[in-house]
């Protein structure tokens, strides 16, 4: 094998890999880590541990995407989209095959590892175990499988929940021990951001994913429509956490979040000025960095306040 094929296939691997939407994953445990610090629970070893579950689930999700995908025949040279390692012949289904075994057992161990470290009775053990599994369900369901969910709609559903919902809350209860009701909030608002990333994937994507039967919520909705859904993921964070900010929190550095408001309040501007599939390429890195410089500027806030 040359020297340039082997560069050639480790490009592919870690195109497939997607670091560029590892961030989603990582803010979702900063934020609910910044919970359990705010309620004075913070567990350095529990967070590191949820950090890596999740940045695992995250790549699982990644692999599984790009096989389903090619092998149903929705990533076509027609795509917008950047083309990834099965795209380009350099990964074989086998080998991909090979990875996600290896991607499931690496996410695994470390959530066992997790939870043998963070749960402190039996029920806390198995529900956490149970929803592992069901993690390692939807990330690998969400395009594989005979009738996968993310093309009938419902990808944003799922990431809500599990980027949102599941991920920050989860976060805060394996450090807490205890579940608090007012951690909905910047939960949900994590989750929304997470799924205007994903809108954005699917606004780039709309043309092919129609033609070859992908029915995202984008699809379903039409260009013009869930760019109006675009705008209500968005507002609707930053709705979560001003809501959060008036009901929990004082002092003016936990509105330290509205910095990112200008970032945010631009590319929806873009979006909603923007009919074509071509130009939602650059706004899918905007959106991921927006998510991310919310929730971190939401988590320094909370953790000086």
């Amino acid at each position: 094998m040359s020297s340039t094929t082997s560069i050639s296939r480790m490009q592919a691997w870690l195109e497939s890999l997607r670091p560029k939407t590892l961030p989603l994953a990582v803010t979702a445990v900063i934020t609910g880590s910044a919970l359990s610090s705010w309620t004075g629970h913070f567990k350095w070893p529990v967070a590191l541990l949820a950090l890596l579950t999740a940045t695992m689930l995250q790549i699982l999700s990644n692999l599984a995407n790009d096989y389903g995908d090619v092998t149903k025949g929705s990533d076509t040279e027609k795509r917008i989209g950047p083309m990834r390692g099965m795209q380009k012949g350099l990964i074989t289904a086998k080998q991909m095959k090979n990875a996600l075994m290896i991607t499931v057992l690496l996410s695994c161990l470390s959530g066992i590892s997790l939870i043998i470290v963070a749960c402190n009775n039996p029920s806390d053990m198995i529900g956490f175990l149970l929803l592992g599994l069901l993690a390692i369900a939807a990330a690998i369901t969400y395009t594989v499988g005979t009738r996968p969910y993310g093309y009938i709609g419902l990808g944003d559903l799922s990431v809500l929940i599990f980027f949102g919902w599941l991920s920050v809350l989860g976060t805060y209860y394996l450090q807490a021990n205890t579940f608090s009701l007012n951690t909905i909030l910047p939960a949900t608002a994590c989750g929304l951001l997470s799924v205007a990333v994903l809108n954005i994937n699917n606004l780039r994507d709309i043309e092919s994913d129609r033609q070859n039967g992908k029915n995202t919520l984008a699809v379903r909705l039409g260009g013009k429509k869930a760019r109006y859904y675009h705008a209500v993921l968005i507002i609707g964070a930053i709705a979560c956490l001003v809501a959060f900010k008036l009901l929990y929190l004082t002092g003016w550095l936990s509105w330290l979040f509205l910095l990112a408001c200008p970032l945010l309040l631009q590319h929806l501007f873009q979006v909603l000025n923007d009919p074509t599939p071509e130009g939602m390429r650059p706004k899918l890195v905007q959106m991921v960095k927006a998510a991310l410089l919310t929730n971190v500027l939401f988590s320094i806030g909370l953790v000086l306040n």
